[in-house]
């Protein structure tokens, strides 16, 4: 199947301040031992399907310094990334993308690159997800009999598993995820914009990516673990 992306953004949600890892950064800007950063690897990723005039890179927390760490890319800034979360900081950037297709992804997300090809082949609305019990501060989904999700939340009882921050919107759905997150509070996720679309009429899969390396990385473990994934 041709994977078409003529019509492709990527976005890349960097504005948080990772303060559980501890350090004095933005967390996308964190090292793996392979050398490269977080934000480096992603890029890396996408740069496999489209190129760097396509991806936006949303900031806040000490934006100069992912600024400067890669100059030759798109920025949108969220100058309230103190105060708001990442339904917000989306929110910025699809404003930016009207007519497209949008791929967005957490900026602390280490991956395979192989997910987003997944994602793009699906041909529709998705999410990218693992299958199975789930940590209780997980991001969990339930689908309803015909494989759509019908939630998507901290709070997800009966999960099917986890949704691990990497998604597509296709751009004929695109302004109806950009008015369900301007209804968003301020410290709503991005993931209650996208349950407010559902409850309006958005279809939206789950894409099982199970058999492939991935990791949100919140604390040292979980940089310990990235690193065992992705040693080159």
């Amino acid at each position: 199947m041709r994977i078409n992306t003529d019509r492709l953004k990527v976005v890349i949600l960097a504005a948080g301040m990772g303060s559980r890892l501890g350090q004095s950064w933005p967390k996308p800007l964190t090292k793996l031992k392979n050398g490269r950063s977080i934000l480096q690897q992603q890029l890396e990723n996408i740069s496999h399907y489209l190129n760097e005039k396509e991806v936006i890179i949303v900031v806040g927390y000490k934006k100069e310094m992912i600024i400067q760490a890669f100059p030759d890319n798109l920025f949108v800034y969220n100058e309230r990334y103190n105060m708001t979360n990442t339904a917000k900081s989306l929110l910025k950037a699809l404003n930016k993308c009207q007519h497209h297709d949008v791929l967005w992804i957490n900026g602390d997300v280490v991956f395979q690159n192989e997910i987003i090809k997944k994602l793009l082949e699906k041909g529709s609305n998705a999410i990218a997800v693992t299958l199975g019990k789930v940590d209780e501060e997980a991001v969990k989904y339930r689908t309803d009999r015909k494989g759509k999700i019908i939630e998507l939340s901290k709070e997800v009882s009966d999960a099917r598993g986890e949704a691990i921050g990497i998604n597509l919107i296709k751009r004929q759905d695109l302004n109806l995820l950009i008015k369900s997150l301007e209804q968003c509070n301020d410290q709503d996720f991005f993931e209650k914009g996208i349950e407010i679309s559902i409850k309006r009429g958005l279809t939206i899969y789950p894409v099982d990516i199970t058999e492939y390396k991935c990791i949100e990385v919140d604390f040292v473990e979980d940089l310990n673990k990235a690193n065992e994934f992705f040693t080159v």
